[in-house]
């Protein structure tokens, strides 16, 4: 890892002169978790492109498409779970709903605000990714053992409700 491009950008005290950061060494490792994070989500919003391309879907209207194939929710339960704004999962909605790939159907815990559904047109959309999808997760995680990125999963949902939970 010491050779990666990112190994120059790390954040910790490695002898080298710099001010201390004044962290902890957890949040110094939290720092470079964060910043390899950014990374992480821009290839991985690159790659999510590719793969909804086929589809007629972008990334982010696969990403709203997703957040409702359980269940349905409203537009501020899809940004509050996908953590965007709700202003542009209304806008995602509203053009999932404009192209026939979602539909917005009553609420019954609430008169104004709908709940968006996966449309029988999405639902095919996104099954239609399902092959490709599947072969690239297999391919990048080849060699890793399952149970690492198990550990790394939980470490990140631990962070997510540390900071759902107001403890950041």
């Amino acid at each position: 890892m010491s050779g990666s491009p990112r190994a120059a950008a790390r954040v910790s005290e490695a002898g080298d002169g710099r001010e201390p950061s004044g962290r902890t060494p957890a949040g110094d490792v939290l720092t470079e978790i964060v910043l390899a994070t950014f990374a992480l989500n821009g290839r991985f919003l690159a790659e999510a492109e590719e793969l909804a391309r086929p589809a007629g879907l972008t990334a982010a209207r696969w990403q709203v498409l997703g957040a409702v194939l359980r269940e349905p929710r409203t537009v501020s339960g899809i940004a509050r779970v996908m953590g965007l704004a709700r202003q542009s999962v209304q806008r995602l909605a509203d053009l999932l709903v404009e192209q026939g790939l979602a539909e917005y159907r009553d609420n019954p815990a609430h008169r104004r605000a709908k709940l968006l559904i996966a449309s029988d047109a999405g639902l095919a959309a996104v099954r239609s990714i399902h092959g490709a999808q599947a072969a690239w997760a297999d391919g990048l995680t080849a060699g890793l053992d399952a149970e690492d990125l198990r550990r790394a999963l939980a470490t990140v949902e631990e962070l997510l409700a540390r900071l759902d939970g107001g403890e950041a």
